[in-house]
This record gives structure tokens, C-alpha cells and sequence, in this order.
């Protein structure tokens, strides 16, 4: 697997902080994020359950920029116009 890197969270430390990536072969988007809460887990819930393979995770608003060039990226990549990468 190869994973293209998108980004970390610019307001934590570099060892503890949500992330973006692209698998370069899927065009999957891969995100770290930090754990939902009890409480945030409860609401999600209420759509459906969270199987034991799935994490629900909080990815803060101030990564949107990384996330929207991830998306983008992956979104090329699935539609055939090459492997994602930084243009």
C-alpha cells in the first residue's frame, strides 16, 4: 500500500494529531482523527450501529483544506485521471 500525505492538524503536536491521506491504489481516503466521545458516539447511533471494525473519529474543522485537496485528488484517481498527487 502507498499512502499520498495530505496533512496534519496545524494546531497540535506533531506526535498526537489528526492526519489525511490518500491510498494511492484505491484512491481510498485514509483519516486519523481523534476518538468520538460517549456523547458523540450516542447521537451517531441514533443513524445506525458501529461495528466493531469502525470507529466513528472527529477530524477538526481547521483541516478542511487538507481534506478538500485529499478528496480531490482521490476524486481523479477514482475517475481514472491518474494516481492522486499534489497539482
Amino acid at each position: 500500500m502507498s499512502l499520498l500525505f495530505f496533512g496534519k492538524d496545524p494546531d497540535t503536536d506533531e506526535d498526537h494529531c489528526p492526519s489525511a491521506w490518500v491510498d494511492e491504489k484505491t484512491a481510498d481516503l485514509v483519516l486519523q482523527g481523534w476518538k468520538g466521545d460517549d456523547i458523540t458516539r450516542a447521537e451517531c447511533l441514533k443513524f445506525g450501529s458501529i461495528p466493531g471494525t469502525e470507529e466513528v473519529i472527529r477530524i477538526p474543522a481547521r483541516m478542511v483544506p487538507q481534506i478538500r485537496k485529499a478528496c480531490d485528488a482521490a476524486e481523479r484517481a477514482a475517475s481514472g485521471a491518474g494516481s492522486p498527487e499534489l497539482r
